[in-house]
């Protein structure tokens, strides 16, 4: 059995009210502790976008992505996680600072290329997005000077675009031909219509 690490799933899902409690409830059926989860409208209309991150080697990875396809508003699943993609997070971190330390705080926001978007008397928030690393190197940084709130978004994750194909669909990785959803001529390309 392979070791457990953890894998980025993007799911295309319909967007209707219950789907999300219908993927959650998978996971946590299956007892699967999600590490990160997003979702949001993709190009497509009425089609959104999941991405999942947790923990599973990859046996249970590999049955993650077939149980997912049983749901019926599930339309495409990938496990990108040995696939080439840009994964990015976005950070907003209130730290206290005061007048004698803010411009040191401020330079250590510019050093993880931040933005200060908020400044008070007494603190300042700072935007931060990239990978999970480059946020938890600046908390690092940041944490002598006393955080009083933070809040993050959660992975986003997408394929690089050398492994897209002109149909909009990953070449990584393609839906078995028993659960792919048939498409008519009036669909656009890159549409997947539910059956």
């Amino acid at each position: 059995m392979s070791k457990a690490t953890l894998r980025t799933f993007i799911a295309y899902v319909e967007d209707l009210p219950g789907v999300l409690n219908r993927v959650t409830s998978l996971f946590r059926r299956r007892n699967y502790n999600i590490v990160s989860l997003t979702v949001g409208r993709t190009e497509r209309p009425g089609v959104s976008r999941m991405t999942v991150v947790l923990e599973a080697d990859e046996d249970n990875a590999r049955r993650i992505e077939a149980n997912l396809y049983k749901l019926v508003n599930v339309l495409f699943v990938e496990d990108t996680t040995t696939t080439a993609t840009m994964v990015r997070e976005l950070a907003l971190v209130k730290v206290r600072a005061d007048p004698s330390n803010r411009g040191e705080v401020m330079r250590l926001c510019d050093v993880f290329r931040a933005r200060v978007v908020d400044v008070g008397p007494e603190a300042l928030v700072a935007e931060i997005t990239g990978a999970g690393d480059k946020i938890d190197g600046l908390v690092d940084v940041l944490r002598p000077f006393g955080i009083l709130e933070m809040v993050r978004t959660g992975a986003v994750a997408m394929v690089r675009s050398s492994e897209v194909t002109e149909s909009g669909i990953p070449r990584s990785s393609t839906p078995p031909s028993a659960t792919t959803p048939p498409t008519s001529p009036t669909t656009p390309p890159g549409v997947i219509k539910a059956a």
